[in-house]
């Protein structure tokens, strides 16, 4: 089952992480992604005395994966390396954050 957009509007999503400094972090995100054909469209990311955060925008249109299966892997896998990650499409975040 793929991320083929059906009512929603875009087909990008919003992944965010928090979690303490380590080596790879970066590393492990980008490959999972690159692995189910999702395409990283921006990020900013910053270390904030010793903890990594970052938020990352993503293309989904041609992904391998279903959104409800990346979040199960990417909150799984992030969770024993002490990160906490959200992942959300841009529809509903941009909907949870209007003012």
């Amino acid at each position: 089952m793929s991320l083929e957009s059906t009512k929603e509007t875009s087909n990008r999503v919003i992944i965010s992480i928090l979690g303490k400094d380590q080596i790879g972090i970066i590393a492990w995100l980008t490959g999972r992604l690159a692995e189910k054909s999702i395409n990283v469209l921006d990020l900013s990311q910053t270390i904030l005395q010793g903890f990594f955060t970052m938020i990352m925008i993503v293309d989904v249109a041609q992904a391998s994966v279903s959104l409800g299966d990346l979040t199960k892997q990417l909150q799984s896998e992030g969770e024993p390396r002490g990160l906490k990650v959200n992942v959300q499409h841009e529809d509903i975040f941009e909907f949870m954050h209007r003012v």
